[in-house]
């Protein structure tokens, strides 16, 4: 009976407490159904305005068109986004098509077959890729790689530098019998019992080769062009050979730690303070100041001016606290093998690296590291071809004065040229220089010792690394040819001093001269009457 009254005393309560939680639940509920816009809220229709059913058709139609506007702009996004996918595709299939996944060409020692097709698919891919069945867009006249054409006796190049001629015979190695396989490959294919099926044709040979032409896409490979003379007097066989350059293969990954590599740079002299001052000035900035892992030994010929040179390394060593260097004085003629030979024996140390210099030599820091990072010892060499100044009161005749020398160190046409006739500069480990033999000390005066050395180099097993480098100038001076030179060196000389001078453009301002003030003469005269 109790449970009963306290049952029906507790009921109303229950109740209470539904009701209050019904309310809440709609509370929240309009409150988080409630439409806002970007910066304000929509509250509920008061006493004053509309009814409360257009209230809210209003609000709900104003929710509408925000959530309308919305979904156009997503749209839009949407397709922005499309349309930038598709071009980030289209690039990618590009990039592709241009540098196969190196997984597809990997050779699969695994699987030897399927390793043979996928090299075998690349290389023919390589004549899809290169201009060979159709031409391709450029973007200037410079951009076209040009042909070269040869005969069975010679090359007909465009890229002569300084030693090569625009007619030739193929004097390295490697071209000589390239081009040779080609010429026989091209007389295999013309005479295969697979042309005619069975018929008889004629036997081509050798003679009937009338000229080539190729040119390489050094990503791709080298086409060759060859015609021979045909059955009657003006008809031809056209041979078309292609050399696809294969994928890519990692050789070598190394770590190379230099911080304690020593360079001894070596200079022979004689006289000429002023242009070692001028050296020193380059020594202390770029080998002391920003390298500091460098010797400096200087070979002195005879006593003239030789006090002036000890003082101009010694005030250097001391404003610049440096100790590594070694002055060696020999009472004799000149001779820069010898000289150099003499300060690669001298040293004492450890294997160094030597870097035979002269005095009228510029490098710098980066240089330095090239040096150090293209010599091995038994087993690599470097031979820099070096950047030669032409005569600064040539180039810079029609300024008001000459710049400074650090602002004429530009490599450009106009400025110089890339030395490739010289092989006096040069890096390597003492212990193949001393290993090959040394310099030729019969050789006397300027030149011929350095051709001598590079000669050797080249006739051992050693890799000779002979690259252009644009850290190394040769800086102008005015060079004098001495009677007392073999006929030989005087004729190098010569040559020498002739292409130091300026550019064939500028060398013919220089003949045309007279001509040219002569227009310029008339030309005022000219303007003058009218």
């Amino acid at each position: 009976m109790m449970l009963r009254r306290g049952f029906i005393l507790f009921l109303p309560r229950l109740a209470g407490l539904l009701v209050v939680a019904c309310c809440s639940v709609s509370i929240v509920y309009m409150l988080a159904c409630t439409p806002k816009g970007d910066n304000q809220q929509f509250s509920l229709p008061r006493a004053h305005s509309p009814t409360a059913k257009e209230g809210y058709e209003a609000i709900l139609q104003e929710q509408e068109e925000q959530h309308r506007n919305y979904i156009i702009s997503l749209k839009k996004q949407i397709t922005q986004l499309k349309a930038e996918l598709q071009g980030r595709s289209k690039q990618l299939k590009s990039v592709q098509d241009k540098y196969p996944d190196p997984l597809d060409i990997r050779l699969d020692h695994s699987n030897p077959e399927k390793a043979q097709a996928n090299l075998l698919a690349f290389l023919r891919s390589q004549i899809d890729k290169a201009e060979v069945h159709s031409g391709v867009k450029l973007s200037t006249e410079y951009a076209a790689v040009p042909f070269e054409s040869f005969t069975l006796q010679k090359v007909y190049q465009l890229e002569t530098g300084l030693t090569r001629h625009p007619e030739e015979k193929p004097v390295r190695k490697d071209k000589r019998d390239e081009l040779i396989e080609v010429v026989e490959l091209a007389i295999g294919s013309l005479n295969s019992p697979e042309r005619d099926g069975n018929a008889k044709h004629r036997v081509y040979t050798a003679s009937d080769f009338v000229e080539g032409i190729y040119r390489t896409e050094k990503d791709k490979g080298t086409l060759y062009e060859l015609t021979f003379k045909g059955d009657a007097k003006h008809q031809f066989k056209k041979i078309v050979l292609f050399r696809p350059f294969g994928p890519v293969m990692k050789v070598k990954n190394e770590n190379v730690n230099m911080a304690d590599t020593l360079i001894n740079v070596i200079v022979p002299l004689a006289k000429r303070a002023s242009k070692f001052r001028q050296f020193m000035q380059n020594f202390r900035e770029m080998g002391i100041q920003q390298d500091g892992r460098i010797h400096l030994t200087v070979v002195y010929f005879g006593k003239e001016q030789m006090n002036e040179v000890k003082s101009i390394l010694e005030n250097t060593s001391k404003s610049a606290n440096f100790k590594n260097f070694t002055f060696i004085q020999l009472n004799e003629e000149f001779s820069r093998g010898k000289g150099l030979d003499i300060g690669a024996r001298f040293w004492k140390g450890n294997n160094v690296v030597l870097f035979f210099c002269d005095v009228d030599i510029y490098f710098t820091a980066e240089f330095l590291n090239s040096c150090r990072l293209n010599t091995q010892p038994g087993k690599k060499v470097f031979y820099p071809v070096l950047f030669s100044q032409y005569n600064p009161s040539i180039i810079y005749g029609h300024h008001d004065s000459i710049p400074p020398l650090e602002q004429q160190l530009i490599i450009k046409k106009e400025t110089g040229f890339w030395r490739d006739f010289g092989f006096g500069m040069t890096c390597q480990y003492r212990s193949d220089f001393i290993n090959i033999g040394g310099f030729d000390l019969d050789i006397k005066g300027w030149g011929g010792e350095d051709v001598h050395l590079y000669r050797k180099y080249l006739h051992s097993n050693l890799i000779v690394i002979r690259t252009p480098v644009r850290g190394l100038f040769h800086l102008w001076h005015e060079k004098q040819c001495l009677d007392e030179l073999t006929p030989e060196q005087y004729k190098m000389c010569m040559q020498s001093k002739a292409m130091n001078e300026a550019s064939h453009g500028q060398l013919g301002m220089l003949v045309f001269k007279q001509e040219i003030e002569t227009h310029l003469h008339r030309q005022r005269l000219s303007s003058k009457k009218t």
